[in-house]
């Protein structure tokens, strides 16, 4: 039996979760967007790392191949960052990784798994922190594939209560930026209706700044 760890994305966070359920692994594959070497220095710790280059990858990445091909286990394997950039045919491959959309995908294709483990990384809005481990059977076949969510912290709301002058920064920050109320919502940790209300005095008061919000508020 052999179980190789499919991660990407990390953008570089190495989670202490993510070392945890790498343990035992007899490889790891990495489809992309690691951010920093030492990333990759702590991944080699716990066994052997395949990796491809990712977009945010930049000069320290240069040497890392943006595709890879090549055989592991008595697998054939590929894998790049971005799911456009797959070949067309992807026929003999056992195994297909790519990452950048931070969204977990497992797909078959025939005899063929196309997987894209998400983003372990930092949290992007609501979207789940994931990766896979896969086990590879006593023949040589993949046994199984499994998803593997990370648990994240729930966050305390932003609420009129304990609202400081640097979470209506934020906000008008957005503003400026001409960010909708669901878009600020959607990268903050505030209440709907306190962004709408906050964005509401910005707008119709231009020339107010963050302590002019929080006195309107009453605060």
């Amino acid at each position: 039996m052999k179980k190789i760890g499919l991660i990407s994305d990390t953008h570089g966070l190495l989670r202490p979760e993510v070392v945890q359920a790498l343990q035992g692994c007899h490889a790891i594959l990495h489809g992309g967007d690691i951010n920093k070497q030492e990333i990759l220095d702590q991944l080699n710790e716990i066994a052997p790392v395949y990796v491809v280059r990712g977009n945010n990858d930049k000069e320290w990445a240069q040497h890392l191949p943006l595709y890879l091909d090549f055989s592991l286990f008595g697998l054939r394997i590929f894998m790049t960052h971005k799911k456009k950039d797959l070949p067309k045919q992807l026929e003999g491959y056992d195994l297909v990784l790519y990452g950048h959309s931070h969204k977990y995908n497992h797909m078959e294709e025939g005899t063929t798994y196309l997987i894209n483990p998400g983003s372990c990384g930092p949290r992007r809005f609501n979207q789940e922190i994931t990766m896979a481990l896969l086990t590879i059977d006593g023949t040589g076949d993949i046994d199984r594939i499994e998803k593997i969510v990370i648990p994240h912290p729930e966050v305390k709301k932003v609420t009129l209560k304990n609202v400081q002058s640097k979470d209506i920064e934020k906000v008008i920050g957005g503003i400026k930026k001409g960010k909708t109320v669901k878009q600020i919502t959607a990268k903050s940790r505030m209440e709907e209706g306190l962004v709408d209300q906050i964005c509401r005095m910005y707008l119709t008061h231009p020339s107010v700044d963050a302590d002019g919000i929080m006195t309107k508020l009453g605060l």
